[in-house]
This record gives structure tokens, sequence and C-alpha cells, in this order.
């Protein structure tokens, strides 16, 4: 990465988060004083080196209007789609015209209010000279099983070269783009935007990153993250 390579951030956040069995979408249940929107825009904000934030909303939402955010950095709204596929990709042909080839966009998820400036900003540096970028990731540490069609075990799989990804997910520009695009006429392979990349025969970098960095998705993962926030605010 160059000195004169720019970095845009994107937060897909069109989802409703069912699997919380809330009323409102995760993003905007309360965690820690704010919602968990506004901690994940907050994080991403705070990173040096990202220009600014393209963040991807439902046309039904009804609770962004009532968020008073304040950021450091340029924050444009557009419109999010079906799956988070078309919510990334809307994002991105949306700033990529402002931008080069070689500079990069940091996709990061709207539940991930955890994550560690620094961690980011290691991921960044990290990637700095790959050909495509890379993502921030955990190595597998329980025993891994794989399922029958019974639900019963088939195997026991060798958990040695398994990671369990995360984001921040950084890539060039112009190839997420291009990935993104291809993507979209199969949208069910594509998981995230390594994903994406990984079709076009690319290998993004594993940047390992720590587990901390949970993704809301069940009731009780709400209290584990304030739990993380509020010892990330004790440590300084």
């Amino acid at each position: 990465m160059t000195d004169v390579a720019r970095i845009w951030a994107i937060i897909p956040a069109a989802g409703a988060g069912r699997r919380m069995g809330a009323d409102i979408p995760k993003q905007y249940l309360p965690l820690a004083g704010l919602t968990v929107l506004e901690h994940t825009l907050r994080k991403i904000a705070a990173t040096p080196r990202v220009e600014g934030i393209m963040l991807s909303l439902s046309a039904a939402d009804e609770w962004w209007p009532t968020l008073d955010v304040t950021l450091d950095v340029p924050l444009r709204v557009v419109a999010g789609g079906a799956e988070r596929v078309h919510s990334v990709f809307n994002a991105v042909a949306a700033i990529t015209p402002e931008l080069n080839d070689a500079d990069w966009l940091l996709v990061h998820d709207a539940a991930r209010p955890c994550v560690h400036v620094a961690d980011i900003e290691r991921l960044i540096e990290t990637v700095r000279d790959h050909e495509c970028g890379g993502i921030l990731a955990a190595p597998a540490r329980d025993t891994m099983k794989l399922a029958g069609d019974a639900g019963e075990i088939a195997e026991t799989v060798d958990r040695s070269r398994l990671w369990h990804a995360l984001t921040p997910q950084l890539f060039r520009a112009g190839l997420l783009h291009e990935a993104l695009e291809a993507g979209l006429t199969h949208p069910e392979r594509i998981t995230d935007e390594a994903s994406a990349l990984e079709l076009l025969g690319y290998s993004p970098l594993l940047v390992e990153g720590p587990m901390d960095n949970l993704k809301i998705t069940r009731p009780e993962d709400l209290p584990l993250a304030e739990f993380y926030l509020q010892r990330e605010l004790e440590n300084g």
C-alpha cells in the first residue's frame, strides 16, 4: 500500500437480524449506552487511514433517522439490497468512481462493535503489498466435526488449517468491484467478500485477530459484547 493509496470503509447494515428474536434489527439494539451500529461506526471512524464510510441501509429502515451520529470522517448512506452481497456491491459501486483500482475498500460487519482499532491498523499494514488484500481471521481452536445427512458425526476434521473468517476484510477497490459484480450471478456462494475474490482465483491473506471481535447474532452475544467494550474502556 503506497502512501497515496486511499481507504474507504463499507458497512452493510440492511439486515433484519432475525436470529436475535428482537423487535428491531440487531444493529439498533442498545449496547453500553449506544446502539450496536454506533459503536461500530465509531471504531471504524477512529482508524487513522480510513477517509470515509459508506453505510448500506434498508429502504424500510426507520431507526437510522432517530440517531444523532457525528463522526470525524465523511459518512454516506446508500441503499442496501436483498442479501449482504447486494448491500456491499451497492456501496462499492457508489464509491469506486472516486477511487483508483489500487485504492482500498475495508468491509466490516455492522454487528461487530468490539473490533479493536489496533487490529484494523495491523490488517492494513500486513496486506499493503498484497495483490488483492486480506481479512482478519482467527484459527479454529475447538475440535471440528463434519455432520452427515442424519445429523450424526461423519468425521472429525483436521483443524490445523481451519480459520474463522472475521471482519474487517480489506481489498483493492477495483478487484472487489469486479469480484462482487461477478458474484451477483450466484449470491448464495458469496458469504463474505473474500469468497468473491476466491471465485476469481485470488487467495486473500489471513491476518490473525482475536475472537473478542465477535459478531452479535444471538441474544447471549449482547452481554458478552458489553463486557468486551467495558474491558476495552477500562484498559484505555
